[in-house]
């Protein structure tokens, strides 16, 4: 079932990848970027889901019942999702942050922000599902989450301040791709802590599911919204 589960949502982002990219070839040079970034997300993503598939993208760990003596279990690390994350998930906050600056001088400091909080945030849930420590796995899961409230902090404090000197319509727009993100990635965290990586409530193909379901709406449904949001305020 997890297996069926990996393969489709690697067509998915395979399919919504290759229709992104081509959405971009009759549209303007600034709309051929956009479309370029987005079209990118979900073909990285897809290509890490065959890894995790075919079993490249996942390693075996003994879980807490081993290692405290009792019984002999393992627990799947989904490494591959992490490779995917570090990846992705800076290009969706860099046109993220260039649609909320759409028409204004685009802030690198905001784009590097966002980027670097948002790496430390990947590394750390990484360390936190790798962990065979219980404590040196919450430790990390804080962290994780540190680095996440400071990812959102730069889209909803200081890239909101750039984003008051555009148009309303682009303030608009970015309002809605912030809140839509912000809230698909929410799912992360929660799910994370709730699986076998962290406290075992929700089982390993549930939260493959899950995981999967948000991934293909952060990169694939998201990469649309974007891009329906970019034509319509660049034609405006």
């Amino acid at each position: 079932m997890t297996q069926s589960i990996l393969w489709l949502t690697a067509l998915i982002m395979f399919a919504g990848g290759t229709a992104l990219l081509f959405l971009g070839k009759r549209r303007t040079e600034t709309e051929g970027v956009m479309s370029l970034a987005h079209g990118i997300v979900p073909i990285i993503a897809g290509c890490l889901y065959v890894a995790m598939a075919t079993g490249q993208g996942a390693v075996l760990l003994p879980t807490d019942a081993t290692l405290a003596g009792v019984g002999n279990s393992t627990r799947i690390l989904w490494f591959g999702r992490y490779i995917d994350w570090f990846f992705t998930t800076p290009l969706l906050l860099v046109g993220l942050g260039c649609l909320g600056m759409l028409r204004g001088r685009k802030r690198a400091d905001l784009l590097l922000g966002a980027v670097a909080a948002d790496i430390i945030m990947i590394v750390t849930a990484f360390a936190f599902s790798a962990s065979e420590n219980v404590i040196s796995r919450w430790i990390w899961f804080i962290l994780s989450c540190l680095a996440f409230l400071g990812v959102y902090y730069v889209i909803w404090v200081s890239q909101k301040e750039a984003n008051q000197l555009e148009t309303p319509a682009v303030q608009q727009a970015y309002l809605r791709s912030a809140a839509i993100l912000s809230v698909l990635w929410m799912v992360y965290p929660v799910i994370l802590a709730l699986s076998p990586d962290g406290l075992g409530i929700v089982p390993d193909g549930a939260s493959v599911l899950i995981i999967a379901i948000t991934d293909v709406l952060a990169k694939v449904g998201f990469g649309f919204l974007s891009l329906s949001d970019d034509r319509k305020l660049v034609t405006a």
